[in-house]
């Protein structure tokens, strides 16, 4: 039943975490049923927010090889408080379309056009890459229109659009991906009208292979595009200056030097991007390189103002370096109304306090911090959910999921991330879902100010159903 509160699940399935120190709300679960994918279970959640609306998008139905019954979604238009959530119509058979599953959601919000936009990526015959769209605040969506209307083998596909009123390319959107039938060669689409139609298949100028490019748009409207390099041991970016007619050449961030994450969890050095209002570009990701012998991974992030000159990655310091702890899988939010040395980050992220373990001793954890001072000092970290036992996790071919990206997003001034919680299994039947932070989002701070509130764990729906 939609809207079942966790404490009766733990009470029917048995006895559950309680360390966590911040209340957690429901915003969304699986209401899918067909036999060929894994129930209840949603992964991989992105957010954006623009004013008082932020939306998430997310996988709902995991297949274990690949993919999901649908892509949900999960709107608020008062900052979080409420919650209206849905799944999109038109993707896959299980929601009125043709194909056989869709993955990899993302959310933009163009301005100009009043239009926000989740970017899937569906798999089966004919493939491509799809845009649903809403006109109504993110409260229905229409079928999907395609980027690209066909292609099997492509992967991690994105969507940011240019807000800035004074930018000379304001209501352009860009979609990025990568195509595993071509090398993994790194693709980008424009649309200039609210995400309609799009426009010829780009490339970078040097006909770049990579994966999981996140483009941000800066307010003189060049986007820059991170994403990880096709080994994922590096971080790329590339740029445009001219809405899209051309993409330079990439440059390199930084190399990633990743710790394979104990007990079969699927992680990777995935960039997490966003832009401040002066234009300055963060990019996250997770790093063994402060650790001996890159024992375990933090998180770290670089800055650039051009795409082109990046700062040496700079360590988020949410404890020791001689802790056990391995952090992965960074969403990291920069308040755009914020800029230079007063710019606002938020930082979402998993986490295992005992690196060193194994399937069945490892427990999973989510953590957040924030700094006041654009990344110069953090606060105090916060366990927002967990302890999660790796067997409450669906398996993929690829590893047990959460997802291969979370994110954190400024609405109303004050950050909000929705994150895969996953709760003791029904028997055989998973019981992992869409969960966010009850009142008005993470603090602001730096190092040695208050922390969120210290309250145990619960969780209760926040949530009504969008009619279909």
């Amino acid at each position: 039943m939609l809207g079942t509160l966790l404490g009766l699940a733990l009470a029917v399935c048995g006895a559950g975490p309680a360390g966590a120190m911040v209340t957690l709300s429901a915003v969304s679960e699986d209401p899918y049923t067909n036999t060929d994918s894994q129930h209840r279970t949603q992964v991989e959640p992105d957010t954006f927010a623009s004013g008082n609306t932020i939306v998430a998008a997310f996988q709902s139905g995991r297949f274990t090889d690949g993919g999901a019954s649908n892509v949900g979604w999960a709107t608020s238009t008062d900052a979080g408080a409420t919650w209206t959530a849905g799944f999109l119509p038109g993707t896959t058979r299980f929601a009125g379309g043709s194909y056989a599953r869709v993955s990899d959601p993302s959310v933009a919000y163009d301005a100009r056009h009043g239009v926000w936009l989740i970017i899937t990526l569906p798999l089966g015959s004919p493939g491509g890459v799809l845009i649903s769209r809403s006109t109504d605040g993110a409260l229905t969506w229409g079928n999907p229109v395609p980027v690209v209307a066909t292609g099997d083998g492509l992967d991690k596909p994105w969507v940011a659009c240019d807000d800035t009123a004074t930018s000379p390319h304001y209501g352009n959107c860009y979609a990025t991906w990568d195509d595993n039938a071509d090398g993994d060669r790194l693709k980008v689409s424009t649309s200039s009208d609210g995400g309609q139609t799009w426009g010829a298949v780009k490339e970078t100028a040097d006909h770049q292979f990579g994966l999981g490019g996140q483009p941000v748009v800066q307010p003189g409207g060049t986007v820059i595009v991170p994403a990880a390099d096709g080994f994922e041991t590096s971080i790329l970016a590339f740029s445009s200056s001219d809405g899209g007619a051309s993409w330079s050449a990439t440059t390199t961030v930084a190399t990633a030097d990743a710790h394979p994450v104990a007990g079969g969890l699927r992680t990777g050095p995935l960039p997490s991007a966003e832009v401040a209002a002066d234009g300055t570009v963060y990019v996250a990701w997770q790093d063994c390189r402060f650790r001996t012998g890159c024992a375990v991974n933090d998180i770290v992030f670089s800055t650039s103002t051009d795409g082109t000159t990046w700062s040496t990655p700079a360590r988020v310091p949410i404890d020791g370096l001689s802790t056990p702890t391995d952090h992965f899988i960074p969403g990291l939010a920069v308040d755009p109304a914020t800029s230079g040395t007063g710019t606002h980050l938020a930082l979402t992220y998993y986490y295992l306090p005992e690196g060193n373990c194994t399937l069945a001793t490892c427990r999973l954890d989510v953590g957040f911090v924030s700094s006041a001072d654009s990344g110069a000092s953090w606060s105090v970290p916060d366990q927002v959910a967990g302890p999660m036992s790796l067997g409450w996790l669906p398996p993929t071919t690829q590893g047990l999921m959460v997802g291969d990206y979370i994110s954190t997003s400024f609405v109303a001034g004050n950050p909000r991330s929705v994150v895969a919680v996953a709760n003791p299994k029904c028997g055989a039947t998973f019981d992992e879902g869409m969960y966010t932070w009850t009142g008005s989002g993470g603090p602001i701070a730096g190092r040695d100010l208050p922390r969120l509130p210290a309250t145990r764990r619960r969780a209760r729906p926040v949530y009504r159903l969008a009619r279909a």
